[in-house]
């Protein structure tokens, strides 16, 4: 999975970097009364599985996986924000 990550093209390294990191983080328990965060935080995972997604576009199944990730993600995230 390593080495795969280092073929990838410098933007792809960054926007998946920053995603992954932005989940993480927003979703510490010290962000848990903030719900604009939380949702950030959901909003970052759902841009981490779609650009998986589009990545993955070639098998099918797994860009299905990662597209239906990805909605949930923004389903989860728009949710308390109503």
């Amino acid at each position: 999975m390593t080495a795969m990550f280092m073929n990838e093209p410098l933007w792809f390294k960054i926007l998946i970097t920053v995603t992954f990191l932005a989940t993480i983080i927003l979703s510490a328990s010290y962000f848990s009364t903030y719900p604009y965060l939380q949702s950030g935080s959901k909003l970052a995972a759902a841009i981490f599985f779609g650009a998986f997604a589009i990545k993955f576009k070639w098998h099918f199944k797994i860009a299905l996986l990662f597209s239906v990730l990805s909605v949930i993600c923004i389903f989860l995230a728009v949710q308390p924000l109503l």
